[in-house]
């Protein structure tokens, strides 16, 4: 994967300054494909012959841009598609070199990603087999290049084939993730374990099954002499308000010794610069060689919410006999990161802690943005990123089963002051010990985490996903270790022990001591059991998988919750582009089909959460609604009562915020980057100040919670409304909003806040005012939806221009429940939607998009919560 602030190809000619500068040559273009020759072959006949290939890209990719494939996400179209993945697949380039580049020291052939099982030859000789998706490839070919045309060929293998006859000849099968839906692999035979290659391309509970192969980043051709500058690194040792010590290294390659002078030029955000150099000598061979920086009073970077995320621009340049022979830039921000777990009274914590300033996590956790990577854009990406900053989010969680992202990805986490937790690849299958998988892994630790160990927005280094955790409490895990002989379960466990707890901090430790590293999420660091309340993080599924009620999320507080979540269906302009008219039940084969929990149960699940809190749909638009209300509304107590119990609990990640593909899933931005209902709420459950009230068996707390780095003087007002429209009383209360903290500004029980009135037609609105403005609004209810007696709210809107786009004004009569304003197919993005509003209450919604107003005005559509219900008879 290429770094976007640094070329990869640098060059230095010791005591010649004349020699020519390094080369590259760019071999994504002009490609062709093929169906390499096997028994789909014949079964795909048209196929045999060369045909144009994009690459970077995927075989599935190259046949849908030749119409040779139906759309993979359209109806029940992947079904029919995963002869694509079983199948072995040839690519070829034809190129020219010319004389020049042979005259060079070196040619090296540069594969910045093969997926994933490749062999390679130049010119008929094989130079390179690959096995793993995760690497970079790097060989000399100078030898193997002749002058004029040559070919390049590379081999792609089905990772399914080509180990599935293998692995049906071993003793035992490692537990993996999801069996395959299409039979290609028996059941409990997953070859997916064995391989580095994303997981979650063998299908997931929110994505479909489609094993990719290609050349999935970019080639080329590097031609340098005598010495090559391989990377650059600004480390930094110590960083604080009053002074920052820099290391700035830089990693050459040599092919004879000599001198020659480090140079750092440095540029802060204010524009105030800085020089340091020195002279060093290098040796034949490799050489790790620094030069310290020091920055008095450094405009630290931040995570967004407690000030600017600054970035520093860092020119290096390596100069022989007075010439400039090697340069190299980068950008970077000044941080110190902590992972704090100090015992308290409710067992040890688990906080971030960026320059001393303790944060709680607020955002989710973030999957693939595509099932086929190679169509990713940097633009999707920032979207996404810039999703998650707009709704308040400060931390994204890059999950453990899909891939690490391209440079762009960190590099817009960086600008927009978003934290990353990064996942090593391992999604939560059992992992093989044998030395050479673990070398297999440690080398792509090494390269992954020299390419990102300058982006400040990584903030955690984590080993996997649910490894830990799996083998010690699931099910399945448990039925194996009782299958398999105990002194072959210990070295299974003794293996992922080494790799997790070993091997990869060793990594992270040697090449960004900065950045803290944790063995598994959840877990507590092999330091104990995994998956506990009071250590560590903690993943809790009881909600949705264990079909516990809603409520139960107030059941467990643990110190920092990295998973939770609930099911949604995404908006109707979603669903149509990838089902027709006919499709639109929640049971229908295409809506199973889009549905992966479960193996398309979990439509079930869904009506399940819906019956319980609301009643029963009137139709499907009406099901994939309460969905999302049901969605939103359970996140958004989960997440409130994680940020009230501060700083017992310092984290919520909610599962997920975005998808592989148009479906159910528990993401609150789909496919597209449509905003569902939970986004909306998200926005103002992770604001920076909150006002939480929770009620239990009758008795309601309410919380005033704050970010802020300072306190604040606040008001409580409290004030309760028949749902027709009358206020029945108000009063107030002054709280200290304590910076960085979780007050109980009241308790209050329903007889008191009631008075006498009927629970099921009132409603209590919670309001925080700091200089007699609102800075935090809830309401609050006496029960479940279904037991109110809501009234019809008569819902009325006007449309307006404004200077940036247009304002939607929407008013009540009564009180509303969970209002959606829906724009059809329009692709316009609304500040505000998903909302309460207090009988006579109106709000303004800018409204953002390029769209004729008398078409949004046609789009535009209002329903609230009674609209959704089937009635029902007394």
């Amino acid at each position: 994967m290429r770094r976007a602030s640094l070329a990869l190809v640098f060059w230095l000619a010791a005591g010649a300054a004349s020699a020519s500068p390094p080369e590259e040559k760019d071999l994504s273009s002009g490609w062709r494909f093929r169906l390499a020759q096997g028994t789909e072959a014949d079964a795909h006949a048209e196929l045999k012959d060369w045909l144009p290939a994009q690459v970077p890209g995927a075989v599935q990719t190259d046949l849908l841009a030749l119409k040779r494939i139906e759309d993979p996400f359209w109806r029940d179209n992947e079904a029919g598609l995963q002869w694509i993945g079983l199948s072995d697949w040839d690519y070829r380039l034809d190129f020219d070199v010319d004389a020049a580049t042979l005259a060079r020291g070196h040619v090296d052939l540069v594969f910045d990603g093969l997926d994933t099982f490749a062999e390679v030859a130049i010119n008929g000789k094989k130079v390179l087999v690959a096995d793993n998706m995760f690497r970079q490839w790097r060989v000399p070919v100078k030898g193997n290049l002749r002058k004029g045309a040559n070919t390049l060929d590379v081999h792609l293998q089905s990772p399914i084939a080509r180990l599935l006859p293998w692995l049906m000849k071993q003793p035992y099968s490692l537990p993996g993730e999801f069996d395959s839906a299409f039979g290609d692999e028996p059941k409990g035979k997953q070859t997916s374990n064995y391989v580095r290659k994303a997981n979650y391309q063998y299908g997931w509970d929110w994505g479909p099954r489609y094993v990719t192969l290609g050349i999935w980043r970019p080639v080329r051709l590097e031609s340098w002499d005598n010495t090559r500058l391989a990377d650059f690194h600004v480390a930094q040792s110590h960083v604080d308000a009053d002074n920052a010590r820099l290391d700035a290294q830089f990693d050459l390659r040599a092919d004879k010794g000599g001198p020659v002078t480090l140079k750092i030029d440095w540029t802060a955000p204010d524009g105030t610069r800085g020089h340091e150099e020195r002279g060093v000598t290098l040796a034949k061979g490799e050489n790790h060689v620094s030069l310290p920086v020091s920055i008095a009073h450094p405009q630290r970077w931040w995570p967004v919410g407690y000030g600017e995320p600054n970035l520093y621009r860092f020119h290096a340049e390596v100069a022989a006999d007075g010439a400039t022979v090697a340069s190299a830039d980068r950008e970077t921000g000044l941080r110190t990161v902590e992972l704090r777990r100090e015992k308290d009274q409710w067992g040890r914590g688990f906080a971030f802690v960026v320059n001393g300033v303790p944060i709680f996590a607020k955002g989710a956790n973030l999957i693939p943005f595509d099932s086929f990577p190679t169509r990713v854009t940097p633009q999707r990406m920032e979207a996404i990123l810039h999703s998650a900053k707009d709704a308040n989010m400060n931390m994204l969680r890059m999950w453990g089963g899909g891939t690490y992202q391209d440079d762009a990805f960190y590099a817009a986490a960086d600008r927009l002051g978003i934290m990353i937790w990064q996942d090593f690849m391992y999604g939560g299958a059992i992992t093989p010990y044998d030395p050479a998988f673990r070398e297999n892994a440690r080398i792509e630790a090494v390269e992954q985490v020299t390419r990102l160990r300058d982006h400040p927005s990584i903030v955690l280094w984590a080993g996997n996903n649910e490894v830990q955790t799996g083998w010690d409490d699931w099910p399945d895990r448990q039925d194996f270790r009782k299958f398999v002989n105990a002194d072959e379960v210990k070295r299974i466990d003794d293996g992922m022990r080494e790799l997790f707890g070993t091997t990869l901090r060793k990594v992270v430790n040697d090449l960004s001591p900065e950045v803290p590293y944790w063995a598994s999420s959840p877990s507590t660091d092999y330091e104990g059991p995994a998956n506990v309340e009071n250590d560590g993080d903690f993943h809790y599924w009881k909600v949705w998988s264990g079909s516990e009620p809603i409520s139960h999320y107030l059941d467990v507080t643990p110190r920092f919750q990295s998973e939770y979540g609930l099911q949604s269906f995404p908006v109707m302009a979603t669903i149509k582009a990838f089902a027709s008219e006919g499709d639109m039940q929640p049971e229908s084969k295409v809506m199973r089909a889009h549905q992966k929990f479960a193996n398309g149960d979990g439509n079930q699940r869904l009506l399940l959460y819906i019956r319980q809190e609301y009643g029963e749909p009137k139709d499907f638009p009406s099901f994939v609604y309460l969905s999302q209300v049901m969605q939103a509304e359970g996140i958004e107590l989960a997440a409130e009562h994680l940020r009230s119990a501060r700083p017992r609990s310092m984290g919520s990640l909610y599962w997920q915020l975005n998808d592989v593909w148009p479906g159910a899933s528990w993401a609150s931005v789909d496919y597209f980057n449509r905003w569902k209902a939970l986004q909306f709420h998200a926005k103002r459950f992770y604001a920076p100040v909150d006002v939480v009230p929770l009620r239990r068996d009758g008795t309601t707390e309410v919380f005033a919670v704050s970010d802020r780095t300072t306190d604040f003087a606040a008001t409580l007002r409290t004030r309760v409304y028949d749902m027709g429209g009358k206020l029945l009383r108000e009063s107030s209360q002054p709280v200290n909003a304590k910076a960085l903290s979780s007050i109980k500004a009241t308790t209050v029980g329903d007889a008191v806040l009631l008075k006498g009135a009927d629970p099921r037609k009132t409603v209590v609105s919670f309001d925080l005012l700091e200089q007699g403005n609102v800075v935090a609004h809830h309401l609050l209810y006496f029960g479940a939806a279904r037991t109110l007696a809501l009234p019809k709210p008569e819902l009325s809107s006007t449309l307006r221009k404004s200077a940036n786009g247009y304002v939607l004004t929407v008013s009540a009569k009564r009180l509303a429940r969970a209002v959606w304003v829906d724009t059809g197919d329009l692709d316009v993005r609304l500040d505000r939607n998903a909302f309460d509003l207090l009988p006579g209450e109106k709000v303004d919604i800018a409204i953002d998009g390029k769209v004729d107003i008398d078409a949004l005005r046609h789009a535009l559509t209002l329903r609230s919560l009674v609209d959704a219900l089937k009635e029902t008879t007394p």
